[in-house]
């Protein structure tokens, strides 16, 4: 068996593979769950746990109570600046818990 070079990141093989299969819609999912740490920044990476998304609602588990009342105060613009990166409206809701 030939080895490669430059070993390619599991989302990509994922990525490949949804739009293969024609789950598109499931690879956009995907890309939101993903794209979490990038949009919300490291400190609130490190406080939340992105749980699962479904129906355009994106359940993020939150370390505390203080944490959950400053991402509710931010929830709008997380929602937009995690749909520009999906560059479809597909996140309607987040549910901080």
């Amino acid at each position: 068996m030939a080895r490669t070079r430059n070993p390619k990141p599991f989302s990509a093989i994922a990525g490949e593979m949804y739009q293969t299969l024609g789950m598109r819609e499931a690879f956009l999912q995907f890309k939101a769950l993903e794209a979490w740490g990038g949009v919300v920044g490291p400190a609130i990476a490190r406080a939340t746990t992105v749980e699962r998304f479904s129906d355009g609602q994106l359940f993020v588990r939150v370390r505390n109570s203080s944490w959950r009342m400053e991402l509710n105060y931010r929830k709008v613009d997380i929602v937009r600046q995690l749909n520009a990166v999906l560059e479809k409206p597909m996140v309607k809701e987040i549910i901080f818990r």
